[in-house]
């Protein structure tokens, strides 16, 4: 049997004295559940790239934050501009802009809009995969209590017995190394010692840090919020080409992707596409084109754009007689 399948079924097996005190408490936000104060990008705006998303619906203009996420904004800006080589089917490789023609393939309103899968199914790469690159501490996760008594923080998104399985059991069995009903029957009290403590003393962090995630401190990691473009992906260091758009502030996806950019205009467009008829699958049913990515020169502040001299208006046509 497999190792993961043998962990899942000893779950049953351990005392469930602390499953439901957790269980037991409310799942309502904490005062803390709320989205972290956004880190500001080392770089004023007009020093940082930007790039203009045209798409069916409309031009969305982008801010990206290379020193918050120096190598994903550097894999974004290549594959948009045809820089670097991938591959989406097994050897055959192509170097060309990357996102032209591909769509926004899963939307959900209040929630976000997700692009950048060259198979249109949310399962596509372009061929490799890298590490995330996210600060617990700069997000603030190595300070917030993985439980607050016994209620577990919202972040977690634990609301169920599996949920506190998955999440708090399951690293602790791989963490001793048990992977059998033996096993488990002579270290029982360890284990139940263990889940105990973890929920009296685990940070988020340091649950992210037991699921697999891992952290570089000095970066100044941006917490996701509306408007934001972040990495989407299939669990830790899974990154390749697909991202997605905050409709609104998903504050329980803060530690887990990378955000590396914001939009700074065309916000309308995306509250736009956020609104289409979609599936069941969240596809929109008519396709929303992602037409091409490029690199723009950064918007005018307003007060610099004030300063600029008229355009000549446009003579009037003289009246019909």
């Amino acid at each position: 049997m497999h190792a993961k399948s043998r962990l899942a079924r000893l779950t049953r097996f351990v005392s469930p004295l602390a499953i439901a005190a957790v269980m037991a408490a409310p799942l309502a936000a904490q005062a803390d559940g709320t989205a972290p104060d956004a880190a500001k990008p080392d770089a004023p705006a007009a020093a940082n790239p930007h790039v203009l998303i045209k798409t069916s619906m409309g031009d969305i203009t982008l801010e990206l934050f290379p020193k918050a996420a120096p190598k994903t904004v550097q894999n974004f800006v290549d594959l948009a501009t045809g820089a670097r080589e991938f591959e989406v089917q097994k050897g055959k490789k192509e170097k060309r802009p990357f996102f032209d023609g591909l769509t926004f393939h899963r939307v959900i309103d209040n929630f976000m809009i997700q692009g950048g899968c060259p198979l249109g199914t949310g399962m596509g790469s372009p061929g490799y995969s890298f590490e995330d690159e996210i600060s617990a501490e700069a997000l603030g996760l190595d300070k917030k209590k993985a439980f607050e008594g016994k209620r577990a923080h919202p972040w977690l998104l634990i609301r169920s017995q599996q949920d506190f399985q998955r999440t708090i059991v399951m690293p602790i069995f791989k963490k001793l190394g048990i992977t059998t009903q033996e096993q488990l029957d002579k270290r029982r009290d360890e284990v139940q010692k263990a889940v105990d403590n973890a929920v009296e003393t685990l940070t988020i962090k340091q649950v992210y840090e037991n699921l697999g995630y891992k952290f570089t401190p000095k970066l100044p990691s941006v917490p996701p919020t509306r408007g934001t473009i972040a990495m989407a992906n299939a669990g830790p260091n899974t990154n390749g080409s697909q991202f997605f758009i905050c409709l609104v502030d998903p504050v329980h996806l803060t530690g887990k992707h990378t955000v590396f950019g914001k939009v700074v205009k065309g916000m309308d467009v995306v509250d736009k596409i956020g609104k289409v008829e979609v599936d069941g699958a969240a596809k929109p049913k008519m396709p929303v084109t992602i037409e091409s990515v490029r690199l723009v020169a950064a918007p005018k502040p307003a007060a610099d754009a004030a300063k600029e001299p008229a355009a000549p208006a446009a003579p009037t046509p003289p009246a019909k007689g």
